[in-house]
């Protein structure tokens, strides 16, 4: 006779039981909807799906739709609902913080068809681009009317216009350009329930309330996008990069904010620390200086007498600042050079560890050397390495934090880690995110940011858009009861001082 099963193992076999007819009963309803190949149950159809970037966490979905028209979206959108079914709106998957991981019991809504670039117009700089259209393929497409789009994330080969309104992405050239939100007119797409809606417009002004600032990194919460209308912007008539070097972090941060306090607003302004410099140097090859503790990339950008004044005042800033080496880019290939460098910095600390955590905060300029200092620190007390590397201009972090996901204790360590890195940013008067967003990754942190009442608010917002709640749930706003666990195990690890926790 077999043993009856434990308790635990009967609730497993129940909760695949319950998956199972789900499953069966969802794809009944979509089948219809959609051609057979693009709908996905199969598990080896679905695994490619169950993460984006953020790798440390994976779940599958019931299925993925990969519509091919508007009116399929719509159709599986309302058919969902119908169900209560949450849905999970997908892009390139090049998230970083879990944005896009399914839902146990959801629909994946894969935009990857949604490939084209439907207008663009020489004469108002803009392009209408399908949401699965490639950051990169909009400047490429503009280039023969000397145009491009300004945003430009790393990822920007592979990332999608979609996901990046998803999460108002920036770039190495934000500072002076703007994020996604500056440079976006118009988002179109469909409600939970299957309805289109428009925010935005082409227009100088938008009639009604001016939602667009909303549904810019809502992270997926509020709507799913299908088109963007985004600004381009004429192609500078030359670019020059400087590569500082310093000896120290803390001359490397104040240069930084020095740069800015002379009035002076880079084309981009980024910085790396010496374990960074190291990673990509092996990797690319730019012509970085090893023996740096920091380096700063500065580039100026215009008519070429705007370029050689303003190389010159950057030039007398980083030197007085106490830089140990200046070099000036001598051509396009050597500035393209420099770039591509901090362009390939994640790919590069790939190389050097089995997994890394890329974390995204936001602090004050003139903090910059206290946060590397703090997070040398931490490297001793959680036993991982971090290499640094982030937009120095406005101050957003890139913490790379190397571990191996095949060691539990080593994830552990490098969620405490990263939970760290978060806090002190805000205590350092900061945000636990700049570009990255919050998904799975940061929504413990958000307790630590967010009082009570602020995040019922969020709340407010994602319920007027999405009553039952099914857009893409459990991402962004961290619910009461996660607060408070997340309050009461704060103390026991020994981190930062949690005063969210007394209010529960």
């Amino acid at each position: 006779m077999n043993a009856p099963l434990a308790p635990n193992a009967v609730a497993d076999v129940a909760r695949s039981a319950e998956r199972a007819a789900r499953q069966q009963q969802v794809v009944a309803v979509l089948a219809p909807l959609l051609p057979a190949h693009a709908l996905l149950w199969h598990h080896e159809d679905t695994v490619p799906y169950e993460c984006d970037g953020l790798t440390a966490y994976r779940q599958l979905p019931l299925c993925v739709a990969l519509p091919e028209t508007e009116a399929q979206v719509a159709a599986v959108l309302k058919a969902c609902h119908a169900l209560s079914v949450p849905v999970v709106a997908r892009g390139a998957g090049t998230g970083l913080s879990g944005g896009a991981m399914p839902h146990a019991l959801g629909v994946t809504l894969s935009l990857a068809k949604f490939n084209k670039i439907v207008q663009i117009d020489r004469l108002a700089r803009t392009a209408t681009v399908q949401c699965g259209v490639r950051n990169l393929a909009i400047s490429e497409a503009a280039v023969p009317l000397g145009l491009y789009y300004a945003p430009d994330p790393s990822s920007q080969i592979a990332c999608t216009i979609g996901g990046n309104v998803a999460e108002n992405s920036g770039g190495v050239h934000c500072l002076k350009y703007g994020l996604t939100l500056h440079n976006v007119l118009r988002v179109r797409g469909y409600t939970v329930q299957g309805e289109p809606v428009e925010f935005g417009s082409e227009a100088l002004d938008t009639p009604g309330l001016d939602l667009l600032p909303l549904i810019v990194g809502s992270e997926g919460m509020l709507a799913v996008t299908t088109e963007v209308t985004v600004k381009l912007t004429p192609k500078p008539q030359l670019a020059r990069c400087i590569m500082a070097s310093f000896d120290d972090v803390r001359k490397a941060g104040d240069a930084v904010a020095a740069v800015i306090a002379a009035g002076i607003i880079p084309a981009g302004l980024e910085m790396m620390d010496k374990p960074m410099t190291a990673a990509v140097e092996d990797f690319v090859h730019a012509g970085y200086d090893l023996d740096a503790a920091a380096i700063l990339l500065c580039e100026s950008d215009g008519t070429p007498e705007e370029v050689a004044e303003e190389i010159d005042r950057m030039l007398d800033v980083l030197s007085g600042c106490g830089a140990t080496r200046l070099e000036v880019s001598k051509d396009e290939a050597q500035r393209l050079k420099f770039w591509s460098g901090r362009k390939n910095a994640f790919p590069a600390s790939g190389r050097i560890s089995p997994d890394y955590m890329c974390m995204d905060s936001t602090i004050p300029r003139k903090r910059l050397a206290d946060i590397l200092l703090a997070i040398a620190e931490m490297e001793k007390k959680y036993g991982l390495a971090c290499c640094n590397v982030f937009h120095a201009g406005d101050g957003n972090l890139h913490p790379l934090i190397l571990f191996d996901a095949n060691d539990p204790d080593q994830l552990h360590r490098c969620e405490l880690f990263g939970a760290d890195i978060l806090e002190t940013s805000v205590a350092m008067g900061g945000t636990v995110t700049g570009e990255h967003g919050v998904g799975v990754e940061k929504l413990s942190s958000m307790c630590v940011q967010f009082a009570p009442e602020e995040r019922e608010q969020m709340f407010a917002v994602k319920r007027a858009f999405d009553p039952m709640q099914t857009l893409n749930p459990g991402k962004v706003i961290p619910t009461l009861q996660r607060c408070a666990e997340y309050g009461k195990m704060h103390v026991k690890k020994g981190l930062l001082p949690f005063p969210e926790l007394e209010r529960f």
